[in-house]
């Protein structure tokens, strides 16, 4: 009888455990213009998604006069008042290279300008973050950078973290910010030949076991957008967004020859653009089974679980490659 009911107490004390525990789904938004889809609001509701990362500007420079200015601000269309939002600023590396950056005053811009966005529509955030790959030589400016936001902004802070500034924190140092981001993606070259620049896990293999050396509480931000590489005569001429394997199978001018590779029988005009004879298409994407991979690997290799799993992006194109239920069986195996 005792036995009896100590494994009922410990069956139901793991299964309190994995509910507690679990990471809650949120995602990215990548638009400029925020309107939700059917789609998109079919998946934030099936899956109880209370927190969106939205992209509120990049900060590139002035052609011109090489200073620091914001590309591209979010309009809002649609009504986001039931989400938590987390304004999510892209600052190019080349910004935090110049040698003369007036830091503070890049830092006073962006928080005004997260305001400005804010204030117009009625969003009220408690985090900033700010999306930044810094290099060794960058690294300076960077992190003061973050130091101004953060005492400027009265706000938590989170900042991406990529896969080698978790492998070489101690060269690459970490940013004054409450919480981490790794960016589980884009882990490769992108080149002419047979392996996918989004994710290889023999890649991601050299960078794992870092994870537990690393400081700072981390969530993760795992890959669901595809795009094919063009090629021609060996060389990549650009990346093609939104294009899927099924869209390249039904169009006469191109064909499959082997389980990535698509070639263009006659040149031909493709939503704008111009693909000649002979020129590839290299498909890749992310399958279910990837995703799963994915975050087992990472749970394995944790010693802070994450409170978040966050999917890059949303977007129709994305979430219509995916069976309904994959983001809650990719949080599940954490």
């Amino acid at each position: 009888m005792f036995k009896r009911v100590f494994w009922i107490s410990f069956f139901l004390l793991l299964t309190a455990c994995s509910k507690n525990d679990k990471p809650i789904i949120s995602f990215y938004y990548w638009k400029t213009n925020l309107k939700f889809s059917e789609t998109e609001k079919e998946v934030l509701k099936d899956n109880n998604v209370s927190k969106l990362y939205i992209r509120y500007f990049d900060i590139g420079l002035d052609p011109k006069t090489k200073n620091p200015f914001p590309i591209s601000p979010i309009h809002f269309q649609d009504n986001i008042q039931v989400f938590e939002i987390v304004p999510v600023v892209f600052i190019q590396n080349k910004v935090m290279l110049q040698q003369k950056l007036d830091v503070k005053d890049l830092a006073e811009k962006t928080i005004r300008l997260i305001t400005e966005i804010n204030e117009k529509n009625k969003i009220n955030c408690s985090e900033i973050q700010i999306d930044c790959d810094w290099s060794l030589e960058s690294k300076g400016n960077y992190l003061k950078f973050i130091e101004q936001v953060k005492k400027l902004s009265h706000k938590k802070l989170s900042a991406t973290i990529r896969l080698h500034q978790v492998k070489y924190f101690k060269k690459t140092k970490i940013p004054n910010v409450d919480t981490g981001v790794l960016m589980f993606y884009n882990m490769g070259s992108i080149a002419p030949d047979d392996l996918n620049s989004i994710y290889s896990r023999e890649i991601s293999e050299r960078y794992l076991k870092s994870l537990k050396k690393y400081p700072l509480q981390l969530n993760y931000a795992l890959p669901i957008y595809s795009w094919a590489i063009h090629i021609r005569d060996q060389k990549v001429i650009g990346l093609r967004s939104k294009m899927s394997f099924k869209e390249l199978r039904n169009d006469k001018n191109f064909e499959q020859i082997n389980s990535i590779f698509f070639r263009v029988k006659q040149s031909n005009y493709k939503n704008g653009v111009y693909y000649e004879e002979n020129d590839l298409l290299k498909i890749e994407c992310i399958s279910a089974e990837n995703l799963k991979e994915m975050a087992g690997d990472l749970s394995e290799n944790t010693t802070q679980p994450p409170k978040e799993i966050i999917f890059y992006d949303l977007d129709e194109f994305n979430l219509k490659n995916y069976e309904k239920n994959i983001f809650e069986q990719t949080v599940s195996c954490f």
